[in-house]
């Protein structure tokens, strides 16, 4: 077996390291969600502690399910509950949480290559986005960001997701999803949940109890 001299071994090593994405956190964090499209991290953050976000090798998108004073390169910036953010590959980490209370929470999405086409919309029905009561954060080459609230008893318009999506839900409430062909299912979802969806699929959805609001990723 041939042996690495100590130099050639820590060079070796470093380079290794180099290609990992930067979406590490001294909190342990282990990814949530992880599959073709994404790698999702749920993500609580600790005072001072250098920014999750930045994906090194792959675009990203952020999502504040929860708001808080961080410090930028630029200052301090107050993000808002449900505000998104897109990083671009290559972007590093440069927020610390600086605020006092209760520590934010954010949702860190890294989108992986290669990108899926949407799918082709024969349904008759109206694509999922935009519609009543969303309303549009991003939209660039890699995903359609979109601010939905759901208003009590009234169904949204049958519609066709034609994207795969990453839902943010931010407050508690039960949603009833209802296919084209009438079956229906409750769907208790409570703040802080993150959900991935594949496209392809068409129904419509009213909300049965509480309040619901949720961060809405579409991939393109």
């Amino acid at each position: 077996m041939r042996h690495l001299s100590d130099n050639k071994f820590v060079k070796i090593c470093i380079a290794g390291l180099l290609l990992l994405p930067l979406l590490v956190s001294a909190q342990g964090n282990k990814p949530i969600i992880d599959n073709d499209r994404v790698t999702v991290w749920d993500v609580t953050w600790e005072k001072n502690e250098l920014s999750f976000a930045g994906a090194g090798d792959h675009d990203a998108v952020t999502v504040y399910r929860s708001g808080g004073d961080f410090k930028t390169p630029s200052g301090v910036v107050t993000r808002k509950t449900g505000e998104a953010v897109f990083r671009p590959k290559g972007a590093s980490a440069s927020e610390k949480w600086v605020g006092t209370g209760t520590p934010p929470q954010t949702t860190e999405i890294a989108l992986k290559d290669p990108q899926t086409p949407p799918i082709p919309n024969t349904s008759g029905y109206p694509l999922a986005f935009p519609r009543a009561g969303s309303k549009k954060l991003i939209d660039n080459d890699r995903v359609l960001v979109w601010d939905h609230r759901w208003q009590p008893g009234v169904p949204t318009l049958m519609h066709f997701h034609d994207k795969d999506v990453v839902v943010n839900y931010l407050e508690d409430g039960d949603l009833t999803s209802i296919t084209p062909d009438a079956k229906s299912v409750v769907n208790p979802y409570k703040s802080g949940m993150i959900r991935f969806n594949f496209g392809n699929r068409s129904h419509k959805e009213v909300l049965t109890k509480g309040t619901q609001r949720a961060i809405i990723v579409e991939l393109k």
